[in-house]
């Protein structure tokens, strides 16, 4: 008789258990993850940082910052023209013999030309030529452009009327008067308790200071252009003003 050689299904049961026991991994609980997690922050915490060295390097000379030579050119108009003519020797040498620079006026083109040369050492002193010019030509008095030379902490800036509000004829007029007063006792004022300097040309107004004076007297001048009583406007420069006073 033949035997049957099958196996048990207990025993095939158990071979397809251990298969699937193989077949899948254990995966780790999210507390010991957290764990293990912590202990190697703690681990990196405790390793003393590498110290990197900072690059050093050589200064850069004159001659590679400067490179070839630049020129600024500010042009003219032709009411500046014998301002300019007068006052030619006081603008001629600071920026000369303190800025190291070349200068001329092309008659040509009407541009006050601006050039650096080998004897040049500051490469910012060729804005600072052309702002000193640029502010002469616009109204300023060459002693008071003559600080843009001297200070660094000195801008321009320039608005117009219209800007701030859009107005013609006898309106635009009387907000001029407004800035401008009595014999010019209102821009005086201004230009006293706000440490600027102000240039009414036309409809352009053109303010020479600080940052922050700037701001101040632009604000008075646009309050006045808006319409507001000028003893109002005197009393507001003058609280800011000392506000920042006791600010610095």
């Amino acid at each position: 008789m033949d035997t049957d050689t099958k196996p048990a299904p207990d025993t095939v049961a158990a071979a397809g258990s251990k298969d699937d026991a193989d077949s899948f991994t254990k995966v780790k609980s999210k507390k010991s993850q957290k764990r293990k997690r912590e202990q190697d922050g703690a681990s990196m915490d405790a390793e003393e940082p590498v110290a990197s060295k900072r690059p050093q390097f050589p200064p850069i000379s004159g001659d590679k910052l400067r490179g070839s030579d630049d020129m600024r050119k500010i042009p003219v108009p032709a009411h500046r023209y014998t301002p300019l003519k007068e006052n030619w020797l006081k603008i001629f040498t600071p920026i000369v013999e303190n800025l190291q620079l070349q200068v001329r006026f092309n008659l040509k083109t009407r541009n006050v030309e601006i050039k650096t040369c080998k004897e040049t050492q500051d490469i910012t002193s060729l804005q600072r030529a052309a702002d000193f010019v640029r502010a002469f030509v616009l109204g300023f008095q060459v002693e008071d452009a003559l600080a843009l030379i001297r200070l660094d902490e000195l801008f321009l800036e320039s608005f117009d009327v219209t800007d701030v509000k859009p107005l013609k004829g006898d309106h635009l007029s009387r907000a001029i008067g407004r800035i401008a007063g009595k014999g010019g006792k209102t821009k005086f004022t201004i230009e006293n308790v706000t440490k600027t300097r102000i240039v009414l040309a036309d409809t352009k107004v053109h303010i020479l200071g600080s940052f922050q004076n700037i701001k101040m007297a632009r604000t008075a001048i646009c309050n006045l252009i808006l319409g507001s009583p000028p003893s109002k406007v005197y009393g507001n420069i003058r609280v800011v003003a000392s506000r920042t006073a006791e600010r610095f």
